[in-house]
Parts: structure tokens; C-alpha cells; sequence
């Protein structure tokens, strides 16, 4: 039975070995990074012993027959440690093999396929920086407080501000009164993709502006195995600027990159779902969404 209570000095130390176990649950994997997965995943079950006193620190979860913590934090550091040997050191485009084993990968451990490659469409690339993006205009009249759905939401979004224009398919939706629920959650997940550059896209412009309209992806933090499934809902950025895609403010706060300089190395992958089941937002591996 977990230990409980509500006293201020049990709750202090509480988030304190909460906050140093999460630390050092990050060094560790940064540490064994070339020493490959296994050697990763079994330091964590030594590591969890040596740094909580007691069961009720813990993060939420259970403990499993191994003595390893049944949490989200742990089955998306265990996703990253997967990725190490994968995913390039530096920021390059992957190869054709890279891409195959990596989508083979998620595809395992989300619960859904995902490809870098769909109806024999590609993007310039699979593995990229990300951006942190502005709101876009969700439909004629809106306005930026419209966006938040109450004041955590503005207090965590509000601050990155709209974008003047309006993105590559124009609004979501023609009117206030026509705007759903769908498009709602298309521009609070929504991702900036250069589809521009993608191979044959010159040739078959409409084919492929409409094939990449709200295309559904996923993107993938390989350093935390932090993840979101979103929609292509606008075009770039620019390949002068060292970006190779941007993210809605929600986009890069699931992934962990809403802080600093807002940017970093992302995995981004088609998701095949032509009956539209999978929704948007923050998805935890095995499948299940954070709601």
C-alpha cells in the first residue's frame, strides 16, 4: 500500500525526490547513449532503489516484477533509449533503411502504423528542426483570446501571439458558425511542414496540396520520447531560416520544447489512418492518449 499525506514537509519532500529521480532518470540515459538500450534499460530498476526512500515518492505508477516504475515518464525515457542507436547524432536527413527501422519502431510502440512514406508521397525529410509557431486564424473574425479555452489555456498559449496571414489552405473553417470541434483541434495541433520541397510536388501541385491538406503525423522528441500526433495545416518555414518544420504552441509543448528557444530535433512520420479514428494531441507509447 502507497504511503500518503497531506502534510506540507511530506509533500516538499515528495516533489523533491520526484524532481531528483527525474533528473537523474534523464543523465542516465544520456550517459549510456552509445552503450546502447539494454545496458539503459536496466541501470533504471538500480537506479529507482538507490534514489527513493520510499515507495510512496515515487512517480505515479506500479512497480513491475523487475523493479522498474510502470509510468508514463518511464515508457517514454524507455522509447528514447530505443531511438539512440537509431536516430542520427547529428542533423541530417535519414536513409532510406533509417526510416524503414524508426517508423517499424513507433509503429510498435504507439499502436498504429506510421511511415515516412504514403501513397507514394514523401516529404525532403523525416528527421528535422522544429520551431515553435503562432496561432493561426481558425476561421473569418476570429481573434486570438478566442483560441483559450480558460485561463491556464491563455496563460500557457497566449503569449506566442497570431500570425498576420492566414496558413497554406487559408481558414478551417468558412465561418464562426461552421466551426467544429475537428477544426478546433486541427489548429491547436497543426505543424508547418515544408511541403514545398517534397520530391515531385513541383509537377503534381494540386495532388499534392491536396494530399498534405491536414495530413496526420507524428512527431516525435527522440531525446525524451515525448510525442503528439498532428495535421499539416501550413507550409514551412523558409529553408534559409535552419528550421525544417514548425509547431502550433500546443504542438511544442507536448513534445517539451515550448521553453528556451522553442526549437529542436523532432522525428515526423505519416500516420496512416484512413478511417480518421486517431485523435489529435499528446499520445503516450502503447497507444493511449493523454486525453
Amino acid at each position: 500500500m502507497l504511503f500518503k499525506s497531506k502534510k506540507p514537509h511530506f509533500e516538499y519532500l515528495r516533489q523533491k525526490w520526484t524532481g531528483k529521480h527525474k533528473a537523474l532518470h534523464e543523465k542516465l540515459f544520456d550517459k549510456h547513449k552509445e552503450v546502447g538500450r539494454q545496458l539503459a534499460i536496466s541501470g533504471i530498476g538500480s537506479l529507482m532503489l538507490l534514489t527513493t526512500p520510499a515507495v510512496g515518492l515515487l512517480p505515479a505508477g506500479k512497480l513491475t516484477a523487475s523493479g522498474q516504475i510502470d509510468s508514463d515518464i518511464d515508457r517514454n525515457a524507455l522509447l528514447s533509449a530505443e531511438l539512440a542507436d537509431k536516430v542520427p547524432t547529428q542533423m541530417q536527413a535519414l536513409t532510406t533503411d533509417e526510416e524503414a527501422q524508426i517508423g517499424e519502431l513507433l509503429s510498435n510502440r504507439f499502436g498504429f502504423k506510421v511511415s515516412a512514406e504514403l501513397e507514394n508521397k514523401k516529404l525532403n525529410r523525416s528527421y528535422g528542426m522544429i520551431g515553435g509557431e503562432q496561432h493561426l486564424y481558425r476561421y473569418p473574425g476570429d481573434t486570438l483570446q478566442a483560441h483559450s479555452q480558460n485561463a491556464t489555456d491563455w496563460a500557457m498559449y497566449g503569449g506566442s501571439g497570431i500570425a498576420p496571414g492566414l496558413g497554406a489552405w487559408g481558414h478551417f473553417a468558412p465561418s464562426k458558425q461552421q466551426f467544429t470541434k475537428k477544426d478546433e483541434e486541427r489548429e491547436r495541433y497543426y505543424l508547418a511542414v515544408q511541403t514545398f520541397l517534397s520530391p515531385g510536388y513541383a509537377e503534381r501541385l494540386k495532388e499534392y496540396r491536396d494530399f498534405f491538406r491536414f495530413r496526420k503525423m507524428l512527431v516525435v522528441n527522440p531525446k525524451t520520447g515525448q510525442a503528439v500526433v498532428a495535421v499539416i495545416g501550413d507550409a514551412g518555414p523558409a529553408a534559409w531560416t535552419g528550421k525544417h518544420l514548425g509547431g502550433s504552441p500546443e504542438v511544442m509543448q507536448a513534445v517539451g520544447l515550448a521553453g528556451g528557444p522553442r526549437k529542436g530535433a523532432v522525428l515526423y512520420f505519416f500516420i496512416d489512418d484512413p478511417e480518421d479514428k486517431i485523435p489529435l494531441g499528446p499520445v503516450k507509447v502503447n497507444g493511449n492518449t493523454n486525453g
